[in-house]
């Protein structure tokens, strides 16, 4: 499997008080911070190579995680800098850690499925970038994807479409190439770049039947610990 990139710098400004002195990544969730259980999932899924792409507070990440051999990974650091850059502009700041082709995911999220099937039909699909979409219909968050053959037809966060019945699952792979035609730190949204490939069909799209967790919002956060709690609990029976 191929490094992967996770996107830790957001400033979390929906969770606030919690996260006034603390990265959202740090949060407490099932009893320890979020970021560890992300990092055993990757470990499950085959993915040893993490990058965190940190800002806000990330030291306190860093402090945590270490280089991530109690979590069965070996993790790298690329830090915002003085100014936010964004998910896209943290991207591109790391491309030197992660190479020609990279795993990318969410600070914020919790996507209990199959990493490698999600690689596989990367590498089959012709084209620099895949998105993993949920078929959502509105139910967790506003739906924001065209999705249709394989292909993400449109992606846009604030003008939706009575077409949109699909949302960003919050796992990707995309060739370096893409990102490398960025301007280097400029800030930008990685929505804004898989919404540009979308728009030259330059974006596969892999759907996923079960559901994501995240904790961006105070609702998401709660539901998150509930599920990683069940999940513990019933691995810990078996």
């Amino acid at each position: 499997m191929p490094p992967l990139a996770l996107l830790a710098g957001g400033l979390a400004t929906r969770l606030r008080p919690i996260t006034e002195k603390i990265a959202k990544s740090m949060v407490q969730v099932a009893g320890e911070p979020f970021i560890g259980h992300q990092l055993r999932l990757l470990a499950r899924e085959g993915v040893s190579d993490v990058v965190i792409c940190t800002g806000y507070l990330g030291e306190q990440i860093e402090a945590y995680v270490g280089d991530g051999s109690r979590f069965a990974c070996h993790v790298r650091y690329s830090a915002d800098g003085d100014q936010p850059l964004g998910t896209g502009g943290a991207l591109r700041r790391a491309l030197p850690l992660l190479g020609e082709r990279f795993l990318v995911m969410y600070g914020d999220s919790y996507l209990n499925t199959h990493f490698r099937s999600v690689y596989e039909a990367f590498c089959g699909c012709g084209l620099p970038a895949l998105m993993t979409v949920f078929r959502n219909e509105g139910r967790w968050e506003s739906s924001n994807v065209e999705f249709a053959d394989g292909i993400v037809r449109r992606y846009d966060k604030l003008n939706r479409t009575l077409a949109m019945h699909y949302i960003d699952y919050g796992l990707g792979v995309v060739d370096a190439g893409v990102v490398r035609e960025c301007a280097e730190g400029t800030a930008f949204d990685l929505a804004e770049l898989y919404g540009d490939l979308a728009g030259r069909g330059m974006l596969a799209g892999y759907e996923i039947r079960e559901r994501f967790y995240e904790i961006g919002s105070p609702a998401g956060l709660a539901e998150t610990d509930a599920f990683i709690r069940r999940v513990s609990v019933a691995t810990y029976k078996d």
